[in-house]
């Protein structure tokens, strides 16, 4: 009987934590408008990730060329999106799909993992969609989103670092990232903080989709 008081209260504590952390925003007061959103960044997600799509033009190209040299098909003229995206290296890595899904990533992911940073590319993205969220951010703030994008991947002495033979696709990439994953850390805190990056507000703790969904929306 303790141990389901234990645990009754952890998963209430854990409940209201994710609530609380939607409904308070952060930054707490909005920052005074620069300029007009000129540039449409996209939020994707699916039901316990997110990733950031930023569209293409041939400044992220050459921002990101490495991706190119990687081959990753950022020259196609039919991408219209390079999609980002943050997460840990076991689950990342080990679980293409949720049929393929194990026991170890998972343990990491909750517990402590290294992180990794994914590529891949997109073409036309239809919106409104119900997993897609669009924002428009001025020319400043998208130029601070791509600087904490590009400072996520690790750098060697030939720039990022590329995880050998490790991707979905012939279209997509893994990379090491800096930081820690965990399950209080995880990809939509990184999702979020790369939109507070892009001027926007979020909520003060996003662990999950739906709870980042909601911040955005209450305050953006």
């Amino acid at each position: 009987m303790r141990v389901w008081r234990f645990l009754v209260t952890v998963l209430a504590t854990v409940a209201v934590a994710v609530v609380l952390g939607a409904l308070v925003p952060r930054p707490l007061w909005p920052a005074a408008m620069a300029g007009q959103g000129t540039r449409h960044i996209l939020v994707l997600k699916n039901p316990i990730h997110t990733d950031i799509a930023i569209p293409v033009d041939d400044r992220v190209r050459q921002r990101f060329h490495f991706l190119a040299d990687a081959g990753i098909p950022t020259e196609n003229p039919q991408v219209r999106y390079i999609v980002f995206g943050w997460g840990g290296r076991a689950f990342y890595l080990e679980t293409p799909t949720w049929s393929q899904l194990k026991a170890e990533p998972v343990i990491k992911a909750l517990t402590l993992d290294a992180a990794v940073m994914h590529v891949d590319v997109a073409g036309a993205i239809a919106e409104p969609h119900p997993d897609i969220a669009g924002f428009d951010v001025t020319e400043t703030d998208f130029a601070a989103l791509l600087d904490y994008i590009e400072a996520s991947f690790q750098h060697g002495a030939n720039g990022p670092v590329a995880i050998e033979s490790a991707g979905y696709s012939n279209f997509d990439r893994f990379y090491e990232a800096n930081g820690r994953f965990n399950a209080l850390v995880g990809c939509n805190t990184w999702t979020a903080a790369a939109l507070r990056a892009a001027g926007l507000r979020t909520g003060w703790w996003n662990p999950l989709p739906v709870s980042l969904g909601l911040s955005m929306r209450l305050y953006n």
